[in-house]
């Protein structure tokens, strides 16, 4: 029955990485679609780890997150 949990809980999360992904680039405000980009990759990288340890997802998702986060907050117009 734990097995059965854990990967209901794996597919939701993967299911909602993906759907803000995807509604991230409906975002015609750039800094909104970062943002939402940003929170789609962290569940990503949640949802690579939930796999056991998937490191393609982990480590693309966790870069573009970084990508993300230095746009939003660190990078001057």
């Amino acid at each position: 029955m734990n097995l059965v949990l854990f990967v209901h809980t794996t597919e939701l999360v993967g299911y909602a990485a993906m759907l803000v992904l995807l509604v991230s680039f409906l975002m015609k405000d750039i800094r909104r679609l970062r943002t939402l980009n940003t929170i789609a990759c962290a569940l990503f990288v949640v949802y690579g780890f939930l796999l056991e340890t998937s490191w393609p997802i982990i480590i693309s998702n966790a870069s573009i997150f970084g990508i993300n986060l230095y746009y939003l907050f660190l990078k001057k117009n």
